[in-house]
């Protein structure tokens, strides 16, 4: 094969390889979103409503990763995980001697997870739920990374990374794609409980 031939494969082999692995930066990007919409710009504050919608592209203070930055750092045990999907509540009405099951939550292994921790608004309860949580898993170091998720295009992940950049810790990454993005790269979801103490 000629040189120039062999280096028009590689660019092709690296232009398809980079289709299949674009991850948030492509998903998330200002015009890389399905459907060609621009990724929202961050809010000033907390979102306090409409948590399953797209999110932005960034995070302020905070790494943004996709997938295969995830799975280095999860095999390399160079980060700890923090996964704040929210846990549906019993119903208050259910009749006498109805039996009610958790919803099941699969998760990075290896993950804390902090349910409800990435509402706009926390109770005094639930953000020291939080910090108590994240606190054990750093063994109390600010600089610990800390990669925080949910589910694709969901605002919970982005309010508890922010709030932890409030906190201090001074390493945050946030993975938009979270167990969605995980799970369709093939790589092993655990059976989640929650963090004891959960309010």
């Amino acid at each position: 094969m000629s040189t120039v031939r062999r280096a028009a494969v590689l660019v092709l082999v690296a232009v398809v390889a980079g289709a299949g692995t674009g991850g948030v930066r492509a998903q998330h990007g200002e015009e890389g979103r399905e459907g060609g919409a621009a990724a929202p710009p961050e809010p000033s504050g907390y979102r306090t409503e409409s948590y399953r919608a797209p999110v932005p592209a960034t995070l302020a203070g905070a790494r943004v990763l996709m997938t295969p930055e995830v799975e280095a750092l999860w095999r390399d045990k160079a980060a700890v995980f923090v996964d704040v999907m929210p846990r549906a509540p019993k119903p208050a009405n259910l009749p006498p001697g109805t039996v009610w099951r958790d919803r099941p939550r699969s998760d990075i292994p290896g993950s804390v997870w902090l349910p409800d921790t990435g509402y706009g608004e926390l109770a005094a309860a639930t953000q020291e739920y939080l910090q108590r949580g994240v606190e054990r898993v750093t063994g109390g170091d600010p600089a610990r990374l800390v990669v925080v998720y949910c589910l694709r295009d969901c605002w919970m992940s982005w309010n508890a990374a922010r709030r932890l950049l409030a906190m201090g810790y001074r390493n945050v990454a946030w993975y938009p794609d979270g167990t969605d993005g995980w799970s369709e790269a093939l790589l092993p979801l655990a059976d989640a409980q929650p963090e004891p103490g959960q309010p």
